[in-house]
């Protein structure tokens, strides 16, 4: 039963009755989990980002048990023990690593509504579950009441490769504690912190890039508040993972490793920790996820795209270990691109269109990486109303570079594009700037003129879940318009927010 942060300010003031809905809610099904309340709690984000440390045993200021209000948790830092000395009671109640596999919660189409990769779905199943959190992930049915087949070939990639690289323990048949290799979360060790640890010991050398940790929270909660895995190499221990806390389940994820011995030390604890499951895996290299990218002189640039490995302790860029001796293959026709279509070597000019590129590696394709290339920037002139907040002038809204953005005070700002040069306009993107919430434009409209005095509405637009999902955006006009000037004006930010911001501002 979900409960959701929004409440119904608009609609005659009324206030939830949660003491009469759980009551309600416990009578009927009593093995419901509420969402929200006492059970379940929110990661603080809906875009998929996990804590490197997450506790599921959290402070509450009064007992969870007689609680009607429960605060949104969005901290860093939400169970160390600096927190727990503030407590009043302390409550088990895990995370829930919620996102959609769509940009939005709800279907629109299959033109330009973005769907998210399996390697990014995959990527945040092993941070989520593998970070002490639950993984939900919405699908939302299309208009025929289906599942589109996009989300489900991404669904059906990722469940392979949870099965392929999980399935089998590769420290099944070795030498070691077998409380730790039968699975069953009732068995345990104690492995007491600042000590030489537990030992596996194989009969034949495997390679692994995977160790899967649990502890016995059932019966000893969480303990362990900081870990580390060596693995022996070359006659001699080398550490090849470090973490903070373990809980339900952690993964580590490491460049691969051969060995035919690896060890689990525990560095420090609360108490002494139940370590109930071990395991190690393989993780088959797969070709990287591209990224496309244009300088303001329009020079394109493709490269792999960096995964965020939050448990990266070594220092190591994982990607590109895992993924070396990859080739990349592009196309600017709309073509789908594969190993006979030209090989990106370096950077090359390019005016508008589409783009598509792939990387290949040993004969294995990657996903298509498509990117729609508007009008090049060089020499425009970006100007715009309201004082722009300092260091973020107007011209930072075309300057090709996400990091940087441009704000205006007031809710009324517009920004005005002159192109030097009358062209065709199909549509725009709009990046909304990622620093913090502010100034995310949710409706407005575009306005076109020939001679930057005379102006004509070319289309209204609206974007939806912006705080949530500040991804980039794109409005594309019912019919084609020709324009030297172009005006972007503000009717609504979202959140009520006070200022007008754009990191980036493309014309198509």
């Amino acid at each position: 039963v979900w409960f959701d942060g929004a409440h119904p300010k608009t609609k005659g003031g009324q206030k939830y009755n949660y003491a009469a809905w759980k009551q309600l809610i416990h009578t009927l099904a009593p093995e419901a989990v509420i969402f929200g309340r006492e059970d379940v709690r929110w990661c603080g984000n809906e875009s998929g980002g996990t804590r490197e440390t997450e506790w599921n045993v959290v402070p509450y200021p009064q007992s969870p048990d007689t609680a009607t209000v429960f605060p949104d948790m969005t901290a860093q830092d939400l169970g160390s023990r600096e927190q727990l000395y503030k407590a009043k009671y302390l409550h088990y109640q895990q995370a829930e690593t919620n996102t959609s596999i769509r940009e939005g919660w709800f279907y629109r189409d299959d033109t330009h509504q973005k769907v998210r990769s399996a390697d990014d779905v995959f990527d945040i199943y092993e941070r989520a579950v593998g970070g002490n959190s639950t993984f939900l992930l919405n699908i939302p049915p299309n208009r025929d009441g289906r599942f589109s087949d996009k989300d489900v070939e991404v669904l059906h990639e990722v469940g392979k490769r949870i099965q392929d690289t999980y399935s089998v323990n590769l420290l099944a048949d070795s030498k070691g504690a077998k409380e730790l290799l039968d699975n069953d979360l009732n068995t345990y060790v104690a492995v007491p912190a600042g000590e030489k640890g537990t030992v596996f010991s194989l009969k034949e050398p495997v390679t692994i890039n995977r160790v899967v940790l649990q502890e016995n929270v059932g019966e000893y909660s969480e303990r362990v508040e900081e870990h580390a895995v060596d693995a022996w190499v070359d006659g001699q221990w080398k550490e090849i993972a470090k973490a903070t806390n373990i809980g339900y389940k952690r993964i580590l994820r490491f460049p691969d490793v051969t060995t035919d011995k690896i060890r689990v030390r525990v560095l420090q604890s609360r108490l002494t920790p139940a370590i109930a499951t071990v395991s190690a895996h393989y993780y088959a290299s797969r070709p990287p996820r591209l990224e496309i990218t244009r300088s303001i002189d329009g020079k394109v640039n493709i490269q792999a795209r960096k995964q965020d490995f939050n448990w990266k302790a070594h220092g190591e860029d994982v990607a590109a270990n895992l993924n070396a001796g990859f080739k990349i293959h592009y196309t600017t026709d709309g073509s789908e691109p594969d190993a006979n279509s030209p090989e990106f070597k370096e950077p090359f000019s390019m005016d508008r269109g589409e783009i598509k590129a792939v990387s290949i590696l040993h004969g294995d394709k990657g996903e298509v990486c498509h990117e729609q290339l508007g009008y090049i920037k060089q020499n425009w002139k970006v100007t715009a109303t309201g004082s722009a907040a300092d260091k973020h002038e107007a011209q930072l809204a075309a300057d090709e570079n996400p990091a940087t953005y441009w704000k205006a005070n007031g809710t009324n700002a517009a920004i005005t594009i002159d192109l030097g040069k009358e062209c065709e306009l199909a549509g725009f993107a709009y990046t909304p700037q990622t620093e913090n919430s502010d100034g995310m434009m949710a409706k407005g409209i575009l306005k076109t003129s020939s001679d930057g005095k005379s102006w004509k509405e070319a289309g209204r637009f609206e974007f939806g879940n912006l705080i949530n999902d500040p991804t980039k955006r794109y409005y594309y006009l019912k019919d084609k318009v020709n324009a030297r000037y172009v005006r972007i004006e503000t009717t609504e930010v979202a959140a009520g927010n006070k200022s007008v911001a754009a990191a980036e501002v493309d014309l198509f």
